[in-house]
């Protein structure tokens, strides 16, 4: 415990983002102390009522030893009992150099193998193998022409996911890789030759279908509490990040697969197994094993998964016979704001990125434009109960949609 402090002390990274704030919130309302971090200076969970003292930190994609060593700083000075680390960016320097933070403060990290699995998209494919876990069928390609000969057998449209979708670059700096798709050959050659020689590629089938998420946190492979949601709008349309969501009942199925994978793992803190459901049943996409995006949706739902994991790491596992905590209220849905407006923008252009993909007519986005002003609907971040957070991103949205629209012109 600290010694500045009867109460835990936690430092959140990453409090630019609405998953951290709903941490933040969680963990004030609790009465502990909390200290939020951010590389941006005007960060929107700095601006939390919960929130007791502030920290800026380098940029951890270009400076991540600057990170480690600024944060190892931190912990020292504030008492931190628990860094609580958000985005992969901080995830992986900070569990590469972990051991100078033993002894001095707890760190919210699995297991590096644990980690070095789910960064991974082909090891993640493998031990879905091995468990039977239903997953797209896949090649691993390291250049065009490996590319190219796999791409008629897997069917078109088809599925470029980088191995990695950050690289941790010999303690120097991280590399970051985005999903990317191919309709005929020449889009496969052309898209394959950005990865070339950077970083291998899973050239995937593309499967349709809702996207669903199932959210755990875990103590060495067994579940201490689990939700799951709904994706109904992404950014961007061809599937992303989600925009509004809704929480669903536990899919037996689901929850079995997503345990299965965790349990091999032996996975201790949060997670979310990701899979699209469609015709042919489930098939996984992917194991988040950081905070996810969407947490304020597990918060607002009555599932508080900070509070449960801030527990695990201070005051250790609940008993081997407690059940599996499931509480959580079914049809809630929340938006994050900015890429709602995003969604809604996209679809009113018109301007169809892959012409694969079925777009959302007009008139969905006329009705997702009302939807915003719906009493019953939550926002990520906006909140009556902690205001300036929510109020400092609508100008923050405004100046970011009114300079994308000037680049555009």
């Amino acid at each position: 415990m600290s010694t500045q402090s009867n109460r835990p002390t936690i430092l959140v990274t990453d409090t630019n983002r609405g998953s951290a704030i709903s941490i933040i919130r969680s963990l004030g309302r609790r009465g502990w102390r909390v200290i939020a971090a951010d590389s941006t200076p005007d960060s929107l969970g700095f601006r939390s009522r919960y929130v007791g003292e502030t920290l800026l930190y380098p940029d951890a994609e270009s400076e991540p030893r600057g990170l480690v060593n600024c944060l190892l700083d931190a912990v020292q000075r504030f008492g931190v009992d628990l860094v609580l680390p958000v985005t992969d960016a901080v995830i992986l320097p900070l569990s590469a150099e972990r051991a100078r933070f033993e002894g001095i403060c707890k760190l919210a990290l699995p297991t590096p193998e644990a980690l070095d699995v789910v960064t991974n998209k082909l090891k993640t494919l493998e031990l879905a193998q091995e468990l039977d876990v239903p997953a797209p069928k896949t090649k691993l390609v390291h250049t065009v022409k490996e590319a190219l000969a796999y791409g008629a057998e897997l069917g078109w449209p088809i599925v470029l996911k980088p191995q990695n979708s950050r690289l941790y670059r010999d303690q120097a700096a991280i590399e970051s890789f985005t999903v990317c798709y191919a309709e005929n050959e020449e889009q496969l050659a052309r898209q394959m030759a950005r990865f070339e020689g950077r970083c291998p590629v899973l050239l995937q089938e593309y499967y349709t279908g809702s996207g669903q998420g199932v959210e755990l946190l875990m103590h060495e492979g067994r579940p201490l509490a689990a939700f799951q949601h709904k994706r109904l709008r992404e950014v961007p349309i061809n599937g992303g990040a989600s925009a509004f969501r809704e929480s669903v009942a536990l899919d037996p199925a689901l929850y079995a697969h997503s345990v299965r994978l965790l349990e091999a793992l032996k996975w201790t803190g949060l997670a979310m197994v990701e899979f699209k459901v469609g015709a042919q049943g489930p098939k996984l996409m992917e194991i988040n094993g950081r905070v996810w995006g969407s947490l304020p949706l597990a918060v607002r739902s009555g599932m508080d998964f900070p509070a449960g994991l801030v527990d695990l790491y201070l005051q250790g596992p609940p008993p081997a016979t407690t059940p599996v905590n499931t509480d959580y209220k079914v049809g809630v849905r929340a938006r994050n704001l900015e890429l709602d407006i995003v969604w809604i923008a996209s679809v009113l252009q018109g301007k169809q990125r892959y012409p694969f993909l079925k777009m959302p007519k007009r008139y969905e986005a006329v009705t997702a434009f009302f939807e915003l002003f719906h009493p019953a609907y939550k926002f990520d971040i906006l909140s009556r109960s902690d205001l300036m957070p929510g109020l400092a991103e609508i100008p923050k949205i405004t100046r970011k949609l009114v300079a994308k629209f000037k680049d555009a012109a």
